[in-house]
């Protein structure tokens, strides 16, 4: 996190931890309002990496699972990077800039093996990788009135999702859910926080998370990395895979997995109650699979209603049985219902 930008938050009452902010005061408040309120928070725990350069799409074509030539400067696209054998290393939300570069946004805890995995592969392409997370505050708004706070603020926001607009400050992006994320400069964040907060309530990370969690969008974290092949955490329901756009890393298990197979696991969101966070990568089993784990959480965060809600990948033939977290006696995954529709 940007140390003027953690100093700025800290004076507004910010409790900060391992660059995530916690809260503003009161979390369970804060959880709260995020349940149907609109909410306001940093989202410094998120890094970007550049690829500039005149091969930089031609490269990236190559790489990730979906189609960059469809990105125009006026939108964005979820997509992922996989092994050769079609296991997600990571996932991202991807972009032009105004200066036609891409960017390509994922946790911070991956950003540096992941920078450095692509930047192996760059060879002789003229391709430049670099980490510009300093470049830009980075604030999402989520809730009922998201989009007409950011645009009393802002002047505009995108009118559809995934939609992408440049303004003075730097770009709004809209995500599923009516989720919206603001790319601030930071010499002007602290003057656009203090507007969004008159309209919004100011929150802490995991409440974004939560709202992340609801829409149904998933992120690979260190604990679930190489994991899941994309369809198992419904990446190409959400835009996530482009099935015509030729050959990158894992493309012909992916598109096997699409035609060929059948698909045995699914993620499907839903509550723990639990005191402590289950963490991603924790496995889930069911009775009629005796000690063999049945599923894995994906991600968590804390709920508004209480214990935690989760995305967990699990198996298909087990979704009507019991789900339980790490043992046969722990407790019950309460199952609950995707904004999307997810194939019989």
């Amino acid at each position: 996190m940007n140390a003027s930008w953690q100093t700025f938050l800290e004076s507004l009452g910010a409790v900060i931890q391992s660059g995530r902010v916690q809260h503003f005061g009161d979390a369970s408040i804060e959880l709260r309002y995020a349940l149907d309120q609109t909410i306001v928070a940093d989202l410094s725990d998120l890094s970007l990496i550049q690829f500039a350069g005149e091969d930089a799409q031609t490269y990236l074509q190559g790489q990730f699972s979906n189609d960059l030539r469809q990105l125009d400067g006026g939108n964005s696209q979820l997509s992922s990077y996989c092994t050769p054998k079609g296991r997600m290393l990571a996932n991202f939300l991807l972009w032009q800039n105004a200066q036609n570069s891409y960017l390509a946004q994922l946790p911070a805890s991956l950003r540096e093996p992941i920078q450095k995995r692509l930047s192996m592969f760059v060879l002789r392409s003229k391709v430049k990788v670099s980490d510009v997370s300093d470049a830009w505050v980075r604030l999402g708004v989520g809730g009922p009135g998201a989009q007409a706070v950011v645009t009393s603020v802002l002047g505009e926001s995108p009118s559809t999702v995934h939609g992408l607009v440049h303004h003075a400050s730097g770009s709004i992006l809209r995500l599923p859910g009516d989720l919206f994320e603001l790319l601030i400069a930071p010499d002007q964040a602290s003057a656009i926080w203090r507007q969004l907060t008159t309209h919004a309530k100011a929150v802490g990370t995991a409440c974004w998370d939560g709202l992340m969690i609801r829409a149904g969008i998933p992120t690979i974290l260190p604990g679930t990395q190489e994991a899941f092949v994309p369809q198992m955490v419904n990446y190409e329901l959400i835009d996530g895979v482009n099935f015509k756009k030729g050959c990158y890393p894992g493309q012909e298990i992916v598109a096997r997995t699409q035609y060929l197979g059948k698909l045995k696991r699914r993620m499907y969101v839903g509550n723990l109650t639990l005191n402590s966070a289950p963490l991603p990568g924790d496995e889930l089993f069911s009775a009629e699979m005796a000690d063999q784990a049945v599923g894995m959480i994906v991600n968590a965060a804390p709920a508004p209603t209480g214990g935690y809600d989760v995305l967990a990948v699990i198996q298909i033939a087990s979704v009507e049985n019991a789900i339980r977290w790490k043992s046969l006696d722990g407790p019950t995954l309460k199952l609950g219902v995707l904004p999307y529709t997810i194939p019989a």
